[in-house]
C-alpha cells in the first residue's frame, strides 16, 4: 500500500506553475552568461598568477643575467638559488626578524584598531567623528617626509636599531585604515549585544572582549593580514631604523644582492619566492574569514 501526500495551497489560490521551457528564472544565467563568466574569472587568475610564475620561472636559472634571455633557462633549471640563499646568506635572521616584526605589528596594531573602532561605533564622545577623520588624514603624508622626524624621536628614546621602532611606525600606518575597516564592522554588529553584556553585568572592555570580538572575527582577520603584509613589505623606515645586518627584514635582506654596478637577479627571484611562503601560510589561516570581513563592513557607515 502507498502514499501520496500533497501540497497544500490556500484556498482561492491555484498552484504556483513551473516556468514555461527555456524561461529562466530571476537571477539565473544562461549558459552563455555562465561561460562567460568562468571564462573572465579564469583569464583574471591567470593574469593574477602570470607575475608569480614568471618570478617562480627566472629564480630556476642559474646566472643572474638569465633574465636577459628566459628562454635559455628551460636547459638549464635548477634550484641552486635556493640553496644559496639558504645556505650563505642571512635568510633565517631575516626571517626572524620580519616575523617579530610583522607579528608584533600585527598583535598591536589589531587590538588598537579594534579598540578605537568599537569606541568610535559604539561610544558617543566629545569629538568622535573627527577622531576617525583625523585618522585617515595622517594616510595622506608621504613616508620621505615622515622619515627624519621620526628618526629624531626615535634616537630620543633610544629605539633605533630595535624592532620596537618598527613595530610602532608600521603601526601607525596600518592602525588607520583597520580601525576603519573594524568601525564599519562593529556597526553590523546589532547594539542588543552590548545591552545583554551589560544586563549580565559585563563591563563595556568585558562586553567588547567576550561578546562582540567573537562575533566580529572575519573583520578582524581582514585587519590582520592587512597589518601583516604592510610589515612584511615596508622598506623605507625599515632600512632608515635597522643598521645591525643580523637585524635585517626581508625587504631590507633583498637589498644585499644589488650593489653600484652589478645586481644579483637570479638570487634575488629566489629569496622573493621563499618571502611568498610565510605570507601564503598566513593568508591560508585567516582566509576562511577574509571575504565575509571584506565585504560585511560595508554595509553600515
Amino acid at each position: 500500500m502507498s502514499t501520496t501526500t500533497l501540497a497544500k495551497t490556500p484556498a482561492g489560490q491555484a498552484p504556483a506553475a513551473a516556468p514555461p521551457g527555456g524561461t529562466r528564472r530571476r537571477g539565473e544565467r544562461g549558459r552563455l552568461g555562465g561561460a562567460l563568466l568562468h571564462g573572465g574569472l579564469a583569464l583574471a587568475s591567470l593574469i593574477a598568477l602570470a607575475p608569480v610564475a614568471w618570478l617562480f620561472f627566472l629564480s630556476l636559472g642559474p646566472d643572474k643575467d638569465d633574465y636577459l634571455h628566459p628562454g635559455k633557462i628551460l636547459g638549464k633549471l635548477t634550484f641552486s638559488n635556493y640553496g644559496f640563499v639558504l645556505q650563505h646568506t642571512a635568510f633565517f635572521d631575516w626571517f626572524k626578524s620580519t616575523m617579530i616584526v610583522a607579528l608584533g605589528t600585527t598583535l598591536i596594531g589589531v587590538f588598537v584598531a579594534a579598540t578605537t573602532g568599537y569606541a568610535v561605533s559604539r561610544m558617543r564622545f566629545p569629538g568622535y567623528k573627527q577622531l576617525m577623520w583625523v585618522l585617515l588624514l595622517t594616510q595622506a603624508f608621504p613616508i620621505a617626509i615622515l622619515i627624519v622626524p621620526m628618526y629624531e624621536i626615535f634616537s630620543r628614546f633610544g629605539l633605533i636599531d630595535t624592532y620596537w621602532a618598527l613595530i610602532v611606525i608600521n603601526c601607525t600606518t596600518a592602525v588607520p585604515y583597520s580601525a576603519w575597516l573594524l568601525k564599519g564592522y562593529f556597526d553590523t554588529i546589532p547594539f542588543e549585544i552590548d545591552e545583554a553584556g551589560r544586563v549580565d553585568g559585563l563591563s563595556p572592555f568585558g562586553t567588547f572582549a567576550r561578546l562582540i570580538l567573537p562575533l566580529a572575527r572575519p573583520g578582524l582577520a581582514v585587519a590582520a593580514f592587512y597589518n601583516f603584509i604592510t610589515a612584511v613589505g615596508e622598506v623605507a623606515f625599515a632600512t632608515t631604523f635597522m643598521l645591525d645586518d643580523s637585524k635585517y627584514t626581508f625587504a631590507v635582506g633583498l637589498q644585499s644582492f644589488v650593489s653600484e654596478h652589478d645586481a644579483q637577479w637570479n638570487y634575488m627571484a629566489a629569496t622573493a619566492v621563499l618571502i611568498a611562503v610565510p605570507v601564503s601560510v598566513f593568508f591560508y589561516l585567516v582566509q576562511k574569514n577574509l571575504v565575509t570581513g571584506l565585504t560585511a563592513g560595508g554595509t553600515k557607515g
